[in-house]
């Protein structure tokens, strides 16, 4: 998108209106980064800095779940699918909510029970051991390394966009100054400083997203029915706009690869360590269980927010001017947010945008600093600590701390580079990994009593390989005018994500893996589960080792 694009875009803003926006820019890097520096912990306490000491209550800890859940990728992404595929984009919001349903029926009092402060922890509980961790610690970062590229990447154009700029340097200036705020809260606040980030991003997102959605359904009488009539009239597509098929087509292999995304998000969603990691911090089952009841009820509002907003967004603007803005929609909330005020703009309107696009920024700011901090937690404990029998806690703390800034450097670097690329193949990647090789390591792993070290070597190592190698053979990567390479053509994979053979392949390795372990290691891993079955599926005792 150009920044004549994203001026004509907000015409009916003065300059004076993105003065407005600039200023609460800033107020929210200044008081978010004070609020690290005043609840950041000491530097010689471990439980602080990975779990806050779990003084969250429920209600804070559902919101920082449903904050670090709820990343700008789902915001702008989601919100674009809906606002130009219609059906097909509600659809994959009601799949993210899915998925955190998911985590809190299947994943999280075991999560929680298992582990201590990552997902090496977790794993390792019933199956311990040095290169358990650091496979844990490897699909950790590759998982997430790529959905912290994409939205720092973003940064830059997200801004220009906003604030009406068009210069490259001043793209990448955002992009370096906004990374070095998510290293500083990582590396400061630790999890009670980054999830208070995470609780006022989603107060924040959810509150003004409420209201623009209310004036949305306002502008239409508030009668949903003419809303979705109004854009599916505008969106050119007519009544097709209501109905499957707008984003992956009729045909019976369109139907298999929406049925494999849509998977795809709900199980890659539920076990992407940095919305894991918040399982850590509850300090009972029973917290857990409310905290998730709290993240769920959270996120499900969202998904009506940002359903609301989106056809808002095609019924007022049109899918055509949305797709014209960027090819993906990914500006289309902001697009729906500013059309429902109409030409003539009050001081209240005009202050009201300025809270959505504070909460975009605080949100982009909020999703990659949690991702920052799990990679570096999983770093730091998960391989140094555990390299040596009994580190100082004091050291410890300071390694997670450098790792943020190990972890956040390259990725600033890397994102300056790649941002004038399309990069949502890489938002599926880190779903498509979260997919075939956490979900089948975590469930085996929490519930399968024979699974042994190899099988889940051969579920996160097999299962991460197959995805990295079908990724670049997909439709997302070559073959259409949206792909990343949308002038090449080798898009032999002919499905939009991986799940459809990944998925299956990470628990067949897994299974395999275990059968060629041996009856002797099988039977040997399952009396080590059976040591610590209670704990994990009913947390009858908890222990800090």
């Amino acid at each position: 998108m150009t920044g004549a694009a994203g001026t004509a875009a907000l015409s009916g803003f003065s300059d004076s209106a993105r003065a407005m926006s600039l200023v609460a820019f800033s107020t929210v890097a200044t008081v978010t980064l004070l609020l690290c520096v005043l609840t950041g912990p000491d530097g010689d306490d471990l439980d602080a800095f990975y779990t806050g000491y779990g003084s969250l209550s429920p209600l804070r800890n559902g919101l920082a779940i449903a904050g670090d859940y709820i990343s700008a990728a789902t915001v702008l992404g989601t919100g674009g699918v809906i606002a130009l595929c219609g059906y097909d984009g509600v659809v994959l919001a009601l799949s993210t909510a899915l998925s955190l349903l998911l985590l809190m029926f299947l994943l999280a009092e075991p999560l929680r029970n298992a582990g201590r402060f990552t997902m090496g922890d977790a794993l390792a509980r019933r199956l311990p051991g040095r290169r358990v961790r650091v496979a844990a610690c490897a699909v950790t970062i590759t998982a997430l390394l790529p959905l912290m590229l994409v939205q720092l990447a973003g940064t830059g154009q997200l801004m220009a966009f906003i604030l009406g700029f068009s210069s490259e340097s001043l793209k990448t200036g955002c992009v370096v100054g906004v990374g070095t705020l998510m290293i500083a809260y990582a590396a400061i606040g630790g999890m009670k400083g980054t999830a208070l980030i995470q609780i006022l991003k989603i107060v924040l997102l959810v509150g003004s997203g409420v209201l623009v959605a209310a004036l949305v359904l306002r502008r239409f009488d508030g009668d949903p029915g003419a809303l979705f009539t109004a854009a599916a009239r505008r969106s050119g597509a007519g009544p097709a706009f209501l109905r499957s098929g707008l984003e992956f087509g009729t045909t019976p292999a369109s139907r298999v690869d929406m049925i494999a995304s849509e998977l795809t998000v709900v199980l890659g969603g539920a076990c992407l360590p940095h919305v894991t990691m918040r399982m850590y911090t509850a300090s009972s089952a029973r917290q857990v269980r409310r905290a998730m009841s709290w993240a769920v009820s959270i996120v499900a509002l969202f998904v009506l927010v940002i359903t609301v907003v989106g056809f808002g967004a095609t019924a007022l603007v049109g899918r055509t001017a949305i797709a014209a803005a960027d090819p993906r929609g990914n500006t289309a909330y902001l697009l729906g947010s500013r059309a429902v005020f109409g030409t003539d703009v009050s001081t209240a309107e005009t202050f009201l945008f300025t809270l959505v696009t504070a909460a975009i920024f605080l949100t982009l700011l909020a999703s990659v600093a949690g991702m920052i901090l799990a990679c570096a937690n999983s770093l730091a404990h998960d391989v140094f600590a555990a390299r040596v029998q009994e580190m100082p806690a004091r050291r410890e703390t300071t390694l997670a701390r450098v790792s943020a800034l190990g972890i956040g450097a390259p990725t600033i670097l890397l994102a300056t580079l790649v941002q004038h690329h399309s990069l949502q193949p890489l938002v599926t990647l880190s779903f498509c990994l979260g997919a075939s090789a956490l979900a089948p390591a975590l469930v085996y792993g929490l519930f399968w009593r024979r699974y042994t070290r190899g099988g889940l070597l051969s579920t996160l190592i097999g299962g991460s390989l197959t995805v990295l190698l079908l990724m670049p053979g997909t439709k997302l990567v070559s073959g259409s005018p949206t792909s990343a390479f949308p002038h090449a053509h080798f898009d032999w994979f002919p499905f939009t994500t991986t799940g459809l053979v990944s998925i299956p392949a990470g628990f067949l390795l897994g299974w395999l893996g275990t059968v060629l372990s041996g009856r002797t290691g099988a039977e040997r891993q399952r009396h080590q589960y059976e040591a610590v079955e209670a704990r994990i599926l009913a947390g009858a005792v908890r222990k800090d080792n």
